[in-house]
């Protein structure tokens, strides 16, 4: 099981909840098991080519990831983030 902290634009697909916990051995499988319970949460995150989208950023611990296949182990925390965007 990881912990996935979910930005506060994306609460709305988790009830209000910054902190989730879900299952994978991938990114992309991670984000499968939290789309199970939070419908729409994953197309807000990644495009319809399975890339991330530009206005989010994704961290497996301290680690960016750039590629949804990168692994993540048992335990490791996946934090997304958004982009804040001003001007």
């Amino acid at each position: 099981m990881n912990s996935v902290w979910i930005p506060s634009q994306l609460h709305a697909y988790t009830g209000g909840v910054s902190r989730v916990e879900a299952s994978g051995g991938t990114i992309d499988a991670v984000l499968d098991d939290l789309d199970r319970r939070f419908p729409g949460l994953k197309f807000r995150v990644i495009d319809e080519q399975a890339h991330i989208r530009p206005h989010m950023r994704l961290f497996v611990g301290r680690q960016a990831a750039r590629d949804v296949h990168a692994p993540i182990s048992d335990g490791q925390e996946l934090l997304i983030f958004g982009a804040l965007s001003g001007g």
